[in-house]
């Protein structure tokens, strides 16, 4: 048997908490852990792919002597998979509502390839609540992020949103 890799697809705009947990597990139960960071025009993300792809390359170097790649990709998830490799698709569940979408998103990536099997790790008790929608919302009426972001993003998230709040004409 080769190296099996995993494929932790995601927005991560920004990554949070909830994010570095479920990457820290995967990369246990994976050879090599990519973490794909998705383009997603159409969440309108905060952060351009760039600036996402490097938080979470930061954020990963923490995990030592881990196999992880992180990249960014603007194509269909099981085409990005096909391309690095991947035998496993990881996926983190939040509550019952993140469960009907991931429901439905294997069975489509089922039919598009039924060789990448989808595994899902539900999130830690104390990272169960943190979405990175919610995490921004906060950060923009300038409410404290620390026990949902790692310092390097916090600090990254209250600058984007002051910058933010400047070109929108909000004082400070």
């Amino acid at each position: 048997m080769g190296t099996r890799i995993g494929l932790y697809p995601g927005t991560f705009d920004p990554i949070t908490k909830g994010h570095y947990d479920i990457i820290a597990r995967a990369a246990k139960i994976v050879d090599k852990l990519v973490i794909g960071v998705a383009i997603n025009i159409g969440k309108g993300p905060m952060f351009s792919v760039e600036e996402r792809v490097a938080m979470v390359r930061e954020e990963a170097k923490q995990l030592t002597g881990r196999d992880i790649d992180v990249r960014g990709y603007d194509n269909l998830l099981m085409h990005a998979a096909v391309e690095i490799g991947a035998s496993v698709i990881v996926r983190g569940l939040r509550a019952v509502s993140d469960f009907e979408y991931e429901f439905q998103m294997v069975g489509m990536n089922r039919r598009l390839n039924s060789e990448i099997e989808t595994v899902f790790l539900m999130a830690s008790d104390n990272h169960q609540f943190i979405a990175s929608r919610l995490v921004k919302e906060i950060a923009m009426l300038g409410g404290d992020i620390r026990s949902f972001v790692s310092p390097r993003v916090a600090e990254q998230l209250i600058a984007r949103c002051a910058e933010l709040r400047r070109n929108a004409g909000v004082a400070e």
